[in-house]
C-alpha cells in the first residue's frame, strides 16, 4: 500500500483515478490544481504523484519544478491528453519518472504504479544503506585540531586535487580519504582502497594496473587493475610508502599523463582517477634514504593533510568513547554500560599509541568486561592496567627534591614520550626533538631506557 497523491483539474478524472487506486488499496488524495499540489506535497511527503500537464494558472510542468525542489526525489508520472514526444520528453527532462497519456490504460497504470514504487523503494534502500556505512567513516570530535581538518577536507573535496594523507597508525587516515571522497563530485563513482604495504612487491603492478592472461604464473585470464576499477572514482593508496621504487614509476606516469598499461599488455588505457594517497612514514626521510621518488612525493602533495594523534586531542576522548560505545552496543550487541565521568578522565590521560584504533578496542574491552551497570574508573585501572598518564608523569616531576633533578626528570619524560610516540624508532624521535642521534643515544644511556614488553 502506498500514499498516492492525484492531480488534475478534472473532476471526473479525479474520481476515476482514486476509484481504481483505491480499489488496489492505496491512500489516495486528491488536487485540482498545481498550486494546491504544491501544498498537498509538502504536507504530505506522497511515494507517488500522478499529475496531468495541462492545467489553468499553473500547469503540471511548472508544478513538477516546484515539487522537486522542495524533494529532488520525489516520484512523478505526468499524464496528458494531448501527449506528443517533445512534451514527454521535456517532462523526462525535468525529472519526470514517467509519461502517460489519456486515456489511460487500467493495466499500464498499475504497471507503472508497481515499477515506480519498486524503484523508490531501492533508492530508499541505498540511501539507508549508504548512510549506515557512511556512519562507521564519521571523523568525531570538537578539539580544533579536529575542527581544523574537517576545515581542510570540506575546502579540498569539492576540487579534483590530489591529497597526501599523513598521521601516525590507528589515527584515522582511511576516514579522510572517505570524507574527501564522499563530498566530492565523484561521490557517486568508485571509491577504491589499496594497501600497498600487504601485497607482496612481485604483485603490486599487477594489482594496480591488471595484467593480461599469460603474463605470469597464475595469470589465466585478463584482468583489470585498481586504477581501471576506480576510473571516474578515487584510488586510496594507502601506506604509498612501502611501494616498490618500479611500481612508484609506473603510477608517476599513470599521475601525469592519465595512462597506465597492464602487466605483459602493450595497449595503453586511460584512465580517469582521482588519487589520495596515505602514509605513516616520513616521506621526506624515505626520499632521503633512496626509498621513495622526490618527483612522485611532489605530484602526490598537491594539498597536505595531517591527522592529529589521539593524545594532541584527548578533550575529544568522551565524544569518541560516547560514538565507539553506541556502535558496539548496535553492531556487536554488547551490553549497554555508561562511563562514569571519571572514567572518561581517566581514559581522556592516557597516553594511547595506538590512538583512535586503541581506543575504540578498549571501549569494547570495558563494555564486554566492566563490572556493574556503569563503567567506573576502577574498570580503566583493571582493565587498562600498565599505561602512564600525563598526570603520572607530572606527579614524578613534581616530587624532585631540587630544580636541577625536576629538569632531569622532565627530560626523561619527555624522551621517554617521544620515543613511545615512533615506536622506539630512535632516527625518527631524533628528527622529530631536532636531536643529533648520537646525543639521543646517549640520553637513552643515562636515563637507562628501555622499551616495555607489549
Amino acid at each position: 500500500m502506498a500514499n498516492i497523491l492525484v492531480v488534475d483539474d478534472e473532476e471526473g478524472i479525479r474520481k476515476i483515478l482514486r476509484q481504481v487506486l483505491e480499489y488496489e488499496g492505496h491512500d489516495v488524495r486528491v488536487a485540482s490544481g498545481g498550486g494546491e499540489a504544491i501544498s498537498a506535497y509538502v504536507e504530505l511527503r506522497p511515494d507517488l504523484v500522478f499529475m496531468d500537464v495541462k492545467m489553468a494558472r499553473m500547469d503540471g510542468l511548472e508544478a513538477l519544478d516546484r515539487i522537486r525542489e522542495h524533494d529532488p526525489a520525489a516520484c512523478v508520472v505526468m499524464i496528458s491528453g494531448h501527449g506528443n514526444i517533445e512534451t514527454a520528453v521535456e517532462a523526462t527532462r525535468r525529472g519526470a519518472y514517467d509519461f502517460l497519456e489519456k486515456p489511460l490504460d487500467t493495466d499500464r497504470l498499475l504497471l507503472t504504479i508497481r515499477n515506480a514504487l519498486q524503484q523508490r523503494g531501492l533508492v530508499q534502500e541505498n540511501a539507508r544503506l549508504r548512510g549506515e556505512v557512511e556512519s562507521r567513516y564519521e571523523i568525531v570530535g570538537r578539539s580544533f585540531a579536529i575542527r581544523s581538518l574537517l576545515d581542510r577536507i570540506e575546502k579540498v573535496a569539492p576540487t579534483d586535487a590530489r591529497v597526501l594523507v599523513t598521521g601516525e597508525n590507528g589515527t584515522g587516515k582511511e576516514l579522510v580519504a572517505r570524507a574527501i571522497h564522499r563530498l566530492s563530485a565523484r561521490s557517486d563513482e568508485p571509491f577504491v582502497e589499496v594497501n600497498c604495504a600487504a601485497i607482496p612487491s612481485e604483485l603490486i603492478e599487477s594489482e594496480l594496473f591488471g595484467h593480461m592472461k599469460g603474463s605470469f604464473t597464475g595469470a589465466h585470464a585478463d584482468r583489470a587493475g585498481k586504477f581501471e576499477q576506480a576510473t571516474g572514482g578515487t584510488l586510496f593508496l594507502d601506506e604509498i610508502g612501502d611501494m616498490s621504487l618500479a611500481a612508484q614509476a609506473k603510477v608517476l606516469r599513470a599521475l601525469q599523463e592519465g595512462i597506465i598499461t597492464r602487466v605483459g599488455g602493450e595497449k595503453p588505457i586511460r584512465v580517469d582517477v582521482r588519487v589520495i594517497a596515505a602514509t605513516n612514514k616520513s616521506v621526506e626521510e624515505e626520499i632521503g634514504s633512496g626509498r621513495f621518488r622526490e618527483d612522485l612525493y611532489h605530484r602526490l602533495n598537491v594539498v597536505p593533510i595531517q591527522v592529529p594523534p589521539l593524545r594532541e586531542r584527548r578533550e575529544d576522548v568522551p565524544m569518541l568513547v560516547s560514538h565507539f560505545a553506541r556502535k558496539a552496543v548496535e553492531e556487536q550487541r554488547l551490553p549497554l554500560r555508561d562511563f562514569e565521568p571519571a572514567a572518561l578522565d581517566a581514559l581522556a590521560r592516557l597516553d594511547w599509541s595506538g590512538n583512535v584504533r586503541e581506543l575504540r578496542n578498549t571501549v569494547e574491552r570495558l563494555l564486554i568486561l566492566g563490572r556493574g551497570g556503569e563503567v567506573g574508573e576502577t574498570d580503566v585501572e583493571r582493565l587498562v592496567g600498565g599505561r602512564h598518564t600525563s598526570d603520572a608523569l607530572s606527579a614524578d616531576m613534581l616530587g624532585a627534591a631540587t630544580f636541577s633533578e625536576f629538569k632531569e626528570r622532565a627530560e626523561r619524560a619527555f624522551i621517554l614520550a617521544r620515543l613511545r610516540e615512533n615506536d622506539w624508532n630512535v632516527s625518527e624521535t631524533a628528527r622529530r626533538i631536532e636531536m643529533p642521534r648520537s646525543n639521543l643515544y646517549k640520553k637513552i644511556e643515562r636515563y637507562g631506557l628501555v622499551r616495555e614488553e607489549s
